[in-house]
Order: structure tokens, then sequence, then C-alpha cells
């Protein structure tokens, strides 16, 4: 089942904006957008699942300060400043004497902030007020507005759409018309951390088992890092629309990208190190939760460059590439993590998400699970046809690669011919070793019948080839890479053993990779 990306009616007709709606603002694909009224002065704000404080930059004109300070701190980099109140007018609710963070402006520019519409566990303004004084946004609008469903959804567009030039929705509590089916979609319960690090809960949920698919058609092999699962085969996930480019494990991102003809590893100034792509490659993936499947539009998958102020990026050959947006880990998980990727922006433009809180809003009393539920809005065909038109101007060179099967049976598409060509390659190298080998063999025994021979039993590793250090090495042909041993990757492309080359047009006005630096 697919939704429309643009809210309709039943018969159709575009509809005008609802009261807990708040439109959305693209920018790029990288940042996404709303206003809110602050103590009567506007603010831009990016939207953020992945936290849960409200700060902005520059003076708020009607506000009260609390004589206390707290911070946010990320990945790189933090923000902090003081705590204070004022009243907030967000998608359509007031909240009264919201406490925030007033950050100088500096890197960030006055009238701009970020929205935490995370789990309330997560606030520091929470715990350094230490009273309902400082619950943070959401929940402060459920507690005040019984009524109100508590779940928020997000439908994000995407700027190189060329069917809807829709930037996308927020909506506290309210369906968007024309995605009613996403109620009928698999509840997907979020994972909870331990309770120790529960100042980490983030909306996490679990991947099927082989719930990876890449451009092959055959699931990525990956285990999860995450101890409390028991079942290795089932990666944990959160879902962060801050994140422009989603964070995977290595093993998933040269998956992706790394038997693409023409795919190189580089590092892209503002984003860091990830794969580049010719734009003229199509690249299918698909995503399963509790059976269901969730492609990656071809034009999500790889960036274009200019959509983020960088002119051109070319691969050793010379051709214009777009930028891989499933992007190597760029931070350390440490030795026990709580999840193994993040869903962002490239994830979400391909999926309407309503995310409840369940027993995670502050106060509650038996609310029950929070859970997330997406409903897809990308399909095989319509994902192809229009990165035909986009990429390669309607002239579709993609006939003899790869396409996305559907997965929704469980089946995986047929290899493509590139991959045939060198399977029967293998062969006819093996067909051929195998006759060598006979003969050697043969000759061999014939001399042997004359002379007696010492005996070695099948355990006996004498002959076995040594490494440097002297010892016997073995090969092992079920052993799996683990994607958290970073140490022991040996890469087959040789580019990763050098630097990877730097691309860049100008510093970019954001990190883009993340561009708040969210906190893990």
């Amino acid at each position: 089942m697919h939704g429309r990306r643009h809210p309709t009616s039943s018969d159709g007709v575009l509809l005008g904006r609802r009261g807990n709606v708040s439109p959305l603002t693209n920018k790029g694909d990288v940042s996404y957008y709303t206003n809110i009224t602050l103590g009567g002065a506007e603010f831009t704000v990016l939207i953020d699942t992945g936290s849960t404080d409200l700060w902005v930059a520059g003076k708020v004109p009607e506000s009260q300060d609390t004589g206390k300070a707290s911070g946010v701190t990320y990945a790189i980099g933090e923000v902090k400043g003081p705590i204070k109140k004022a009243h907030l007018d967000f998608a359509g609710h007031t909240v009264l004497n919201q406490a925030y963070l007033e950050i100088t402006p500096g890197d960030e520019p006055a009238g701009t902030g970020l929205i935490g519409l995370g789990p309330n566990s997560g606030s520091n303004i929470f715990r350094t007020l230490n009273s309902s004084d400082g619950h943070a946004v959401l929940d402060r609008i459920f507690l005040q507005n019984t009524s109100t469903p508590n779940f928020m959804t997000v439908l994000l567009g995407r700027s190189e759409d060329p069917v809807d030039t829709f930037p996308g929705d927020f909506t506290i509590g309210e369906i968007l018309p024309g995605f009613e089916n996403i109620t009928s979609q698999p509840k997907l319960t979020v994972t909870d951390v331990p309770i120790w690090e529960v100042g980490d809960q983030h909306f996490q949920v679990l991947l099927d088992a082989d719930g990876i698919i890449g451009p092959t058609g055959q699931p990525v092999k990956v285990k999860t890092a995450v101890d409390e699962t028991k079942n290795k085969k089932q990666v944990t996930a959160i879902v962060d629309t801050g994140f422009s480019l989603s964070q995977v494990p290595r093993a998933v991102a040269d998956a992706f990208y790394g038997d693409i003809p023409g795919a190189q590893f580089a590092n892209v100034s503002g984003i860091g190190r990830t794969w580049i792509v010719p734009c003229t490659e199509e690249v299918n993936i698909t995503f399963k939760f509790a059976g269901q499947s969730y492609r990656i539009h071809p034009l999500d998958a790889a960036l274009e460059p200019s959509l983020i102020g960088i002119d051109s990026i070319r691969n050793a050959q010379g051709q214009d590439c777009c930028i891989g947006t499933f992007q190597p880990i760029l931070f350390n998980l440490g030795k026990s993590p709580n999840f193994d990727m993040i869903l962002g922006m490239s994830f979400l433009r391909n999926a309407y998400t309503l995310i409840d809180f369940g027993d995670f809003l502050a106060e509650s009393k038996g609310k029950g699970d929070p859970y997330i539920q997406f409903l897809s809005t990308t399909g095989l065909s319509d994902g192809h046809s229009e990165f035909v038109r986009v990429r390669l101007g309607g002239n579709d060179t993609t006939t003899d690669r790869t396409l996305a099967s559907s997965h929704n049976n469980n089946t995986a598409s047929s290899g493509s011919k590139r991959t045939l060509y060198y399977i029967l390659a293998g062969v006819l190298i093996g067909l051929a070793f195998l006759i060598v080998v006979g003969v050697l063999i043969f000759n061999k025994v014939r001399q042997a019948r004359n002379r007696k021979t010492a005996y070695h039993s099948l355990g006996d590793q004498t002959n076995a080839p040594t490494n440097a250090a002297g010892m016997q090495q073995y090969y092992n042909p079920n052993t799996q890479y683990d994607p958290y041993q970073q140490n022991q990757y040996q890469a087959p492309n040789p580019q990763y053993n050098q630097q990877p080359p730097q691309y860049s047009q100008g510093p970019p006005p954001n990190q883009y990779s993340n561009p708040w630096d969210h906190r893990y």
C-alpha cells in the first residue's frame, strides 16, 4: 500500500492546511524546517525526532529567565545557554511558559533553532529544572490537551520529485488526508534502552532479520551490536528526522554502493567520508519491517550535489557523481551501543511516519507501549520511471542493470548481466584450475608408486601457510564480517587503503550529514 505524497481528499482534491498541521520547508533534501512563534517572535526551527529540547538563537522578546542554564552535547559540538520560558505557538497549539534554551547567535543565525521531538527522558532542560516546568514541547501539548491523540506524523518532500513539488508536513494527533491507511500498517514497538541509560532513549525499532536488501536483490549480511537483542540478525534503527544522510554500518554502505560501476569512496566537504556514484547509475535499496517492504527512491539513494551548493563531484574516471545518502557511521558507537543505524531523511522521504508516544509521555499512566508505523510512499515502477526522467533525461539506459524486486513476497530479483558474466568467468577459471590440479595429482601418484612417502594425518598442518608472525593461517568460508569490528575490516577495494579524495566547492553552510550533529 502506497500513500500519495500530497495531502488530498478521497476524491483527489488538494486540501488546505488544517489546525494541527505545521507545514515544512525543504532545504535541498538535507534540512526540514518549520516555523514557531516564541514570545511573540517567529523562529525557523529544524524538526528533530532524535533529540528532545527546544533551543533558539537570538533574543525572545517576551520571556522570563529561570536563573538556570543547560545545554545539549552532540556528536560534534554543542549548544548551551540560559533556560528561559515564553509562550509557544506550534502546529495549532499554544503552550504557556514553555522552557527553552536561548543560544547566542553565531554558527546558528539569529531567528533559527531546533525543536526536539524525542522522548522527554532525554531532556536536559527537564533534568536541570527537575520539575514539570521543564517538560518537552510535545509532552506539554499532550498533557494540556488530553483529547489530542498522543502521536505525531511526518511526511517529507523531495526536491527532485518531478511530480509533487511538496516540501513536507508535520502533524500532532492528526493523520494527513489521503494517508489514512497508515493506521492499518504494522505497529513497530519501540525498543527500550537499559534503565540506567534512559537518557539515551530514542524512537528506535527492529528491522526484520535479513531486512536490508541491496541493489543485487539479496539481503545484506549484518548482525546487531545491541546486547539486548535476542535475534542477532535483527538490527536496531533510530528514526530521526534530523539526520540528512542515514548512518549505517560500513558493511551496509559497501553493499549498497561498492559494486556500482564508477563508485568511489571519497571525502566530501561538509559531509565527510561516504560513497559517491555516477548520477546516471540507479541504486535500488529496500528495508523490511514486520514483513513489509519500504523501497528507497533511487533519487534518494544518491543525492545530487548541486542541491547542497556543490557544483560537481567527479570520480577517478571523470564521471559526474552523486553522494551516497546511506553513509558509514561517522562517530564511535562505543562498546555496548543501544542501536545499529540511524534512518534519517534519505529513508523518511519514502515513508509517511507515525510515532505514538505511549508510556514515553511524561507522567503517563498505563498508556501502553510506544510504537511507530510506516506507510510506503515509493513504488517500484514510479521510482524507476522518475529516476529515468530526472537523471537520464527520459532515456532509459538501465535495462541491463538489476532493478529492485518487489520483496513483498520475500522474493529477490535476478542478478544483472554484469554479475552473470562474472559468475560464468569464475566457473571457467575454476574448471581450468581443476584440470591443472588433476594433471599434477596424477603425475604425483604415478611417481609415488615406486617410493615410500611420509604419512601426515588430516590434522597435520605442518605445511599450512603462515603469517608474518609465524602463526598458521586458516580460511573459514563461513566467517561473517562483523561491521562493528572496524579494525578487522579488509576492504575489497584498494581505494580504501588510501586517503579518500577530497571534494569541495567552498564550505557549505552546514555539516549536511547531520546538520546539528545529534547527541548519541
